[in-house]
């Protein structure tokens, strides 16, 4: 359904309102909202373009919103096709899926399986369906950012026929490996990350410190009620694995306090800098659903909480206090505000052991889909060894390494995503 068209400097804009089943192995059942929005450059508004549809990173992120023309992947898109910003299932204009939401269902049993149906594979399924709708059932292009390149490999496992072209920019999945698996590779980027930015900021050392001092000497609340714990100042470091994550937390650190007495207080700045770099309010999903993303016939049992153990330099009362990056724990169920009506569900999708398949191997290796992938050499969020292992199981896609950019390298500039679509067409 075409909702409205709006016309701000740079763009047209047109709305768009898709409604597909809840459970897509019963079709018949439940139904849900999948907003998209059209993007095409003014100049080419009536032109056959083809599709291209734009994957978000999470899981559970909307898509951007288009706001000033310059400086991102979507710039180099426009020059050659009609863009489809996917709003994927329980996110932005779609059906939510929040604590508000899932408050009416009447048990963390029906929430749990509520939940379940909003992975990769129920995301692929919804686009397979969009597809019909938009092109009459041609194939289309695709490009995926982050989680949106784990939905893309989902894609060419299990629907490849509907993919004319694929573009990955730092989300290329391990295939196999179990959610413990992952944070064994990825605590030791988090840890790289930390010893980088320290060797940027060396005077942070001392001021984290004394922050946790503070912290535990007294009970410090954020600006919307959540308690400020020294596990929720770690969390802080989530951002630094993108291109500006080091000068954020930086800029909210040395901001931390300001003179009350003959006490430091914490300053205002600060808390709402906190608050909004770890909340969970608009996105529920990244949280209940972050390691079930990396399950296929195993529960991942808050992996990232058990796995620290074995990284105990990441403690909260560890000698040098360091940051972690995108862990969730469980702890979060209990002290965010937003988390804590999901805390029962969470538990039993943390426990669930029987989750399906997301990719299929053999189809994969006689994938018929030009493809090709950046895989970022410092990724704190995709490890790049999981990367390439799955780089050299499908078949036809060309992938490119590098360490010219951090995990947000395709909004940094036309030059990831012009590149990926030059390999793609063998120009290069």
């Amino acid at each position: 359904m075409r909702l409205a068209t709006h016309r701000p400097p740079g763009y047209v804009l047109t709305d768009h309102a898709f409604t597909v089943p809840v459970d897509h192995a019963q079709p018949g059942g439940d139904t849900l909202t999948v907003f998209a929005r059209e993007v095409v450059a003014p100049a080419r508004e009536r032109d056959d373009l083809p599709w291209l549809v734009y994957l978000q990173g999470g899981p559970g992120m909307e898509s951007p919103r288009p706001l000033s023309r310059g400086g991102s992947w979507l710039d180099r898109a426009l020059k050659d096709w009609r863009v489809l910003l996917l709003d994927q299932r329980g996110t932005g204009r779609s059906t939510p899926a929040t604590a508000r939401t899932l408050a009416g269902m009447a048990s963390p049993e029906q929430q749990a399986a509520y939940l379940a149906n909003f992975r990769a594979d129920s995301i692929v399924r919804d686009a397979e369906l969009i597809r019909q709708e938009v092109t009459g059932g041609d194939p289309w292009d695709v490009i995926g950012q982050s989680f949106g390149g784990f939905c893309i490999t989902t894609y060419l496992s299990i629907a490849p026929i509907g993919l004319r072209s694929a573009y990955i920019t730092g989300g290329l999945p391990p295939l196999h490996r179990s959610p413990d698996e992952v944070y064994r590779a990825l605590y030791p980027r988090v840890r790289e990350k930390n010893e980088r930015y320290f060797d940027r900021y060396p005077g942070d050392r001392e001021r984290l410190a004394m922050l946790r001092q503070a912290l535990l000497a007294e009970d410090v609340r954020l600006p919307g009620g959540d308690p400020l714990t020294v596990e929720r100042l770690q969390c802080l470091g989530i951002v630094f694995g993108m291109s500006d994550g080091f000068e954020r937390v930086h800029y909210a650190i040395e901001e931390a306090f300001f003179e009350h007495g003959d006490r430091p207080g914490f300053s205002d700045r600060f808390l709402h800098a906190v608050e909004a770099g770890t909340t969970f309010t608009p996105n529920p999903l990244y949280a209940a659903l972050h390691e079930a993303i990396y399950c296929q016939g195993t529960a991942s049992r808050w992996a990232a909480h058990r796995v620290r153990d074995e990284f105990p330099e990441f403690a909260p009362d560890a000698a040098e206090l360091r940051f972690t990056g995108e862990m969730i724990y469980p702890w979060m169920f209990e002290t965010h505000a937003a988390l804590r009506p999901l805390g029962e569900a969470a538990e039993l999708l943390a426990q669930r052991d029987d989750w399906p398949a997301l990719y299929d191997e053999p189809t994969l290796r006689e994938s018929a889909v030009p493809a090709a992938a950046v895989v970022y050499h410092d990724d704190m969020y995709v490890d790049r060894v999981g990367s390439l292992e799955t780089a050299g199981t499908v078949r036809g896609l060309r992938a490119w390494v590098t360490n010219e950019y951090e995990h947000d390298g395709a909004e940094q500039g036309e030059r990831v995503f012009a590149r990926l679509v030059d390999m793609v067409r063998g120009e290069i």
